[in-house]
């Protein structure tokens, strides 16, 4: 089988559905999945693209109540809608999560960021939300957050995002698998069918 790349940034809403659905898909399915953490906002604001603002209520409506819808059809923890959204810390968040790919604890500090954002409603990148992941996840708050503002992380984010740019990657969640590109979180299926052929 062949790996799967995850090009993701945390702030991406539709992304809570692929983070509570990977793990069981990796452990089920055997699946190598490399994750890529990336700006999101900079990508989009290079395509002039703001996909949910608030001038569009009836598009963000139909975003939230999309989420739950497709919670429910998972079998997943069903979001109370909205939630904070965008989110002020977005770089800082996925800055961490670039330190948690390098040091191993990626997915559960997916899991947990979403959970606190999605369900307990603390926005994520938010010192409370950064706080209690680390706190779950029996890691060095003071450690990490030192690490993810060194230069060296920042200068690997901002590599992400170019890399993201120069792969076509214009949105979160997307799945890289060779040289094609599935973007959206209803695209993990065809993303792992693919690597499997």
């Amino acid at each position: 089988m062949q790996e799967i790349n995850f090009w993701f940034s945390i702030g991406s809403t539709y992304t809570y559905l692929t983070v509570k659905r990977l793990r069981a898909k990796i452990n089920d399915l055997n699946l190598k999945i490399n994750f890529h953490p990336f700006s999101v906002r900079i990508v989009m604001k290079d395509m002039d693209n703001i996909p949910f603002p608030p001038s569009k209520k009836p598009k963000v409506d139909h975003m939230w109540r999309d989420i739950q819808r497709r919670s429910i059809l998972y079998n997943i923890e069903i979001p109370k809608v909205p939630v904070p959204y965008p989110i002020n810390n977005l770089d800082l968040a996925n800055c961490v999560a670039l330190v948690g790919v390098n040091e191993g604890w990626i997915l559960e500090y997916l899991e947990q960021a979403y959970k606190l954002w999605f369900i307990d409603h603390i926005e994520a990148g938010s010192e409370g939300n950064l706080n209690d992941c680390f706190n779950k996840l029996n890691l060095d708050a003071e450690k990490i957050i030192e690490t993810a503002n060194s230069s060296k992380i920042l200068q690997q984010y901002n590599q992400n995002t170019q890399t993201a740019k120069d792969k076509s990657v214009f949105g979160s969640p997307t799945f890289i698998v060779g040289s094609e590109l599935f973007w959206g979180d209803d695209r993990l299926e065809d993303a792992i069918e693919w690597a499997r052929k």
